[in-house]
């Protein structure tokens, strides 16, 4: 099985430069994990890394789509594997705060068909009340976990059924992961007040860098698709142009919404326990960096040990040495 890093964590922690020093370590290349760092002309609110940033390492999926396109986990997952398959020969990290994105690879998509467009404007002319008959009728599990007057997860529950005949709730509990990977997790963490005044004052800095200019440019080009992409930074910018709120109530705003991201963020990797976590305001980056590196490289010789000693006996145990090799690499490091 190949190998690869996961460097996850909320936004404004300090994923890049770690991850950047890491790479040239490992040789590695980078596939940015952060949905909205797809789209282009989106830099500054993304926090998209620079050119002098990358110190030459390779990125792969930034700028990789007009903001007008559609981009979802699936595209996703589809353009990880491809890299990911295409060139297993090579060291591979995901960067970034997108748990879902980063999921769809580590842990496969669920096999959950694509939204299709004649069944949902079936649906859609269905009162409330037999849309809810219909979901009870075909997948009573999954609808009693649902608001009656949820339309769009009722409306998925039918939908499924209708297209596979099989139930939302069964299919949904069932993921294909479609890449041969094993994946070192690594979380990074900071104490709460020390990231949420990393968070404002990047924003600051964002404003100061022509934030305002590069929103307004992009909003006379694309309107309101530019909105409906809901990415923090902008939609807060577009309500003051439109005059909804002043210039220093939409920086508020910003750093408002980027606090309750990065909690969200947190929450979501937290439970992931395949994690290991680091806590940058305990350890420097350097020792960081080290500590990865040791267990990356740990780990990628237990695999090629244990994998010849139990192809060899014909046993392939491969979930329960790795928990192995995880739980005595994590023992010696500490």
């Amino acid at each position: 099985m190949n190998k690869a890093i996961v460097i996850a964590g909320p936004t404004g922690v300090g994923k890049t430069k770690i991850s950047i020093d890491l790479a040239k370590l490992l040789n590695a290349e980078i596939i940015s994990s952060d949905s909205a760092q797809v789209y282009k002309g989106l830099n500054i609110g993304t926090a998209k890394i620079s050119e002098k940033e990358k110190q030459g390492v390779e990125h792969h999926l930034i700028d990789i789509v007009e903001p007008i396109a559609k981009y979802s986990v699936g595209n996703f997952e589809k353009d990880v594997n491809k890299i990911l398959n295409q060139n297993p020969e090579k060291n591979f990290m995901l960067v970034g705060g997108t748990g879902l994105y980063i999921n769809s690879v580590t842990n496969g998509l669920s096999v959950l068909p694509e939204a299709d467009k004649k069944t949902r404007e079936y649906l859609a002319s269905l009162d409330n009340q037999t849309l809810l008959e219909l979901a009870l009728k075909y997948d009573e599990e999954a609808t009693k976990e649902i608001h009656p007057n949820n339309r769009v997860r009722l409306e998925r529950v039918v939908e499924v059924f209708m297209l596979t005949n099989q139930k939302f709730s069964e299919l949904s509990k069932k993921n294909i992961k479609n890449n041969n990977f094993n994946f070192l997790k690594i979380a990074l963490e900071r104490n709460r007040e020390e990231l949420y005044d990393r968070i404002n004052k990047r924003v600051d800095i964002m404003f100061e860098e022509g934030l305002v200019e590069e929103v307004e440019k992009l909003y006379k080009i694309y309107g309101e698709k530019l909105y409906s992409l809901n990415i923090i930074g902008y939609n807060e910018l577009i309500d003051y142009f439109n005059g909804l709120s002043s210039l220093e109530e939409a920086s508020y705003k910003i750093k408002l919404n980027s606090r309750h991201y990065a909690k969200r963020q947190f929450t979501w990797f937290k439970a992931d326990n395949e994690y290991q976590w680091f806590n940058l305001d305990r350890i420097s980056e350097q020792e960081i960096v080290k500590s990865i590196y040791t267990m990356f490289n740990i780990k990628a010789w237990f695999n090629a040990f244990y994998m010849i000693l139990l192809k060899g006996r014909g046993v392939y145990y491969e979930k329960n040495y790795i928990t192995y090799c995880n739980d005595f690499f994590i023992n010696i490091m500490l």
